[in-house]
């Protein structure tokens, strides 16, 4: 729930200078968490408790972040490609990241990991100070903050056409994107390798995502439809990576569906987030976000949870199995529901039913 708060601070106040302080503050949690390592004295509860503060800081900052996207474009028809270019740049630290990490962690420790995690934030805010934004406008706000809470939520419920891919990705979040809570099972039994086998793993993963990002980012433009077809499209692709890759013990072989699976995950929750920022009001754009926040990044623990018990009954392979048949069940629930349903702009009838559908 702390993400919709997030949503209301986005669309109240200057969203650059909200990443400065969720930046900041992420900056004190990393160090906290470094200087625990380093001194080797810590317990369960110090580590989750710095868990979630980073997950209520990411609660204000990724509504923000997404939000800021948009105000970064002056065409505002490159806003897709901008959205798959940003994913991009997110999947190749990813590509490049944990190969690093993989290799620092069995070479060096993990207090070396947390230090250049800590270093990191440096860079980010030193980034943020050198943009170069238009001059931010205040605007009066009728509402207060629990008014404006409440708009989100209505605006949200009367526009089916955003909200229904939203409950999509909270599926996949909760019953999917989690598989990779499994990876270190499979680079240690199934592949018989160590740190540096699971950053591998991971990368494959993120070549992927690169290229799913990629192919959306050649996508100018785009109808509502073809938007439609390729969230569809991916999300089987991304069950069916998982199908391959979940009793594959040949690891070369393993990799190519890795990299399907990474190509189909990233593209679906790109487009998802594509779907909402091009057909949400520019007004409500950090309170929609927030909930596609909340069921990405706040369902995906649940999930984690549900997986990792799951597995420990029915094995590995055969819980990632399972989830890339749960991939291609909610493709099929949602098809019906949301995917194939007509959306007439000019009137603004979705299903036969009136809604406000405003266009950024």
């Amino acid at each position: 729930m702390f993400s919709t708060l997030g949503g209301v601070v986005s669309d109240r106040y200057w969203r650059w200078k909200v990443l400065l302080f969720t930046q900041a503050a992420s900056l004190v949690q990393s160090v906290l968490m470094m200087i625990l390592v380093w001194t080797d004295h810590y317990n369960v509860w110090e580590i989750l408790g710095l868990g979630l503060v980073l997950g209520s800081i990411n609660a204000f900052d990724v509504p923000a972040r997404q939000a800021l996207v948009y105000e970064m474009i002056d065409n505002k028809e490159n806003l897709s490609n901008a959205l798959a270019l940003n994913s991009s740049m997110v999947n190749l630290a990813r590509l490049i990241g944990p190969a690093i990490a993989g290799v620092v962690l069995h070479k060096l420790g993990a207090h070396i990991c947390f230090l250049l995690n800590s270093v990191s934030f440096l860079a980010v805010i030193g980034s943020l100070l050198q943009m170069k934004l238009p001059p931010y406008v205040k605007t009066e706000r009728a509402k207060n903050a629990l008014g404006e809470w409440k708009e989100g939520w209505v605006y949200l419920r009367n526009n089916p056409s955003i909200a229904r891919p939203i409950l999509m990705l909270a599926a996949m979040s909760l019953l999917v994107i989690p598989y990779n809570t499994l990876l270190p099972i499979y680079a240690k039994v199934i592949f018989h390798g160590n740190a540096s086998t699971f950053g591998l793993i991971d990368s494959f993963i993120g070549v992927g995502a690169i290229s799913g990002a990629l192919f959306l980012a050649t996508r100018v433009g785009g109808t509502d439809a073809s938007r439609k077809k390729i969230l569809r499209n991916n999300t089987i692709i991304f069950g069916l990576g998982l199908i391959g890759f979940s009793y594959m013990t040949s690891f070369p072989v393993a990799m190519v569906f890795a990299i399907i699976s990474g190509f189909g995950m990233m593209a679906q929750t790109t487009m998802t987030n594509t779907i909402i920022q091009t057909t949400v009001a520019p007004e409500m754009r950090g309170r929609v976000i927030s909930y596609f926040a909340m069921s990405y990044f706040g369902m995906m623990p649940v999930g984690s949870l549900l997986v990792g018990t799951v597995s420990q009954y029915v094995s590995a392979p055969a819980t990632v199995l399972s989830e890339g048949i749960a991939a291609l069940v909610v493709v099929a629930v949602f098809w019906k529901s949301y995917l194939n349903v007509k959306v007439q702009r000019d009137e603004g009838v979705v299903e036969g039913e009136m809604v406000k559908v405003s266009r950024a």
